[in-house]
């Protein structure tokens, strides 16, 4: 049976994961990389970890106490964190540059469910 909570925990735990080796590859194994591939990685896998930890905290404030307001943000964070930062890598690092058109939309997905969260604030 399918089980969102699992399924957003999975996506917590493997972005984190992701994020910290990714960002250590960056750092210590990329210098082949021109400095302008290496400038919008380091950009994606910031808003990756940061948006992460947003996550796990949204995560934990529907667990508490289940909203569909906060639901909606978890889902546009994972849409936006898949969109920006997964059309950033793919753009940087495979030569798939079709698929760069979606950057955009995972920006807009990340501030609304910023701007959910302000919605949410204020009918609370």
């Amino acid at each position: 049976m399918f089980n969102a909570n699992k399924l957003i925990q999975a996506f917590i735990a493997i972005s984190g994961v992701f994020s910290v080796l990714f960002g250590a590859w960056l750092s210590h194994g990329a210098t082949h990389l021109p400095e302008a591939s290496i400038q919008s990685l380091s950009t994606a896998i910031q808003y990756q970890l940061f948006h992460t930890v947003a996550l796990l905290s949204l995560f934990v404030w529907y667990n508490r106490s289940p909203q569909k307001q906060l639901l909606i943000s978890i889902c546009l964070m994972i849409l936006g964190m898949c969109l920006f930062s997964g059309g950033i890598y793919i753009k940087y690092l495979t030569s798939l540059h079709g698929l760069t058109q979606f950057i955009p939309l995972g920006g807009i997905s990340l501030a609304l469910a910023w701007g959910v969260l302000i919605i949410q604030g204020k009918s609370s």
